[in-house]
């Protein structure tokens, strides 16, 4: 019994190898794709935070109070004045063209003003069409912003008796000592790379289990697959998605050496604990692909769910908002998302390096989406021994 088992497995597993290897599109989706985004976006933010983002002043004001501020926003890591422009139409014009991404807008009489005390407004003008480079130039604007004011009450103080260190007490009372940890150099790659990069791998995981199972449903040969299996879906789907589970996770493996050994991004648990994260990853997407085709025997509708699931998982799955922040219905989403628990499993062992014990609700997560592949198989072999197929 073993024995005949046994061999209706390897069969299995080598008819899959044959399928995977029948198409080059398979190898080019399941190694080229995910390892050539995965170089691309690695080589995008290789300088891992953007700098010197070019910006302009507009100063309508010519004192030195105003010079100085233009100064100070040259000399802000974030920010880079490449231009001077003696109106705001001349600046709005530039943004428009892209020459530069916004400009820091000094008003008439500001120096006068501020000496007497009448809280002159300062202006900035931000394209947050690029919202990385947007928000650093917006959070530069706002730090000299605030400085400036803060050394203009300064400024008044003094000038009205009050000692030096009490005017700085007053204005300061509590100075913060801020310490990042896990990612100190403030790396957007150390964060966004590990959570789009294995998104990517989960898209093409999908996509290319989806199509493998509803291809046969197709072309009209899945009664044939099934017979070649004795009648068993289980050993059928397992033997065609053996080798691509193989080849998905050598992938994902390749991309993870490369970024924590290769690339020295932060690694504060083992290496076997990711690799065995990527794993289940590729299992629960695969998983999940399998239940979709169960549900939906079809190959357009069924490709258009996973992919549009997985394309959401890059907005709704937590990378760039956290679920609390999300509208409730929204949030609910990101929880079926099998890309969100490996992600939650990289911030929790790799970036801080908690005890295993903590994690084990994101692994098993993983696995339930592993074994709710066989929960539509029934209605699958159903499909499969009476092929329909609606285009």
């Amino acid at each position: 019994m073993m024995k005949r088992l046994f061999r209706l497995i390897y069969g299995s597993v080598r008819q899959g190898c044959l399928y995977v290897m029948s198409r080059p599109l398979f190898l080019v989706s399941i190694v080229a794709i995910p390892l050539v985004s995965a170089f691309l976006m690695l080589n995008l933010m290789s300088e891992g935070l953007a700098n010197r983002v070019p910006t302009a002043i507009v100063d309508l004001d010519g004192s030195e109070l105003s010079r100085t501020l233009a100064a100070n926003i040259d000399a802000m890591q974030n920010t880079d004045v490449v231009a001077t422009y003696a109106s705001f139409t001349e600046a709005r014009d530039a943004v428009q063209r892209g020459e530069i991404n916004g400009f820091f807008l000094i008003p008439e009489n500001f120096s006068s003003e501020a000496v007497a005390g009448r809280s002159p407004e300062i202006s900035y003008y931000i394209n947050y069409a690029y919202v990385v480079p947007s928000s650093l130039m917006f959070k530069g604007f706002k730090t000299v912003s605030v400085l400036s004011n803060g050394a203009l009450v300064k400024a008044t103080l003094t000038s009205a008796g009050l000692a030096d260190g009490s005017a700085s007490a007053m204005l300061q009372p509590i100075v913060a000592d801020m310490h990042l940890i896990n990612n100190p150099w403030m790396s957007y790659p150390v964060y966004m790379s590990n959570s789009f990069i294995p998104g990517i791998l989960a898209l093409m995981v999908m996509i290319v289990t989806v199509f493998s199972i509803t291809d046969d449903i197709k072309r009209g040969t899945s009664p044939q697959w099934i017979d070649s299996c004795c009648g068993s879906i289980i050993i059928a789907v397992m033997g065609r998605l053996a080798p691509q589970t193989l080849l998905f996770t050598l992938t994902g493996w390749v991309i993870q050496l490369s970024i924590f050994g290769w690339l020295g991004f932060p690694l504060h648990c083992h290496i076997a604990v990711m690799m065995a994260a990527m794993l289940l990853l590729v299992m629960a997407c695969q998983g999940f692909a399998v239940l979709v085709c169960g549900i939906i025997p079809n190959m357009r509708l069924a490709l258009s769910v996973c992919s549009l699931i997985s394309v959401l998982a890059f907005s709704i799955g937590a990378f760039t908002i956290p679920v609390e922040d999300m509208y409730g219905w929204v949030g609910i989403i990101s929880y079926i998302l099998p890309i969100r628990y490996y992600f939650m499993i990289y911030i929790d062992q790799a970036l801080n390096g908690i005890d295993l014990y903590y994690s084990r609700y994101y692994f098993m997560a993983l696995l339930i989406f592993v074994l709710l592949s066989f929960v539509p198989l029934f209605n699958l072999k159903r499909m499969c021994r009476r092929p329909v197929y609606i285009p």
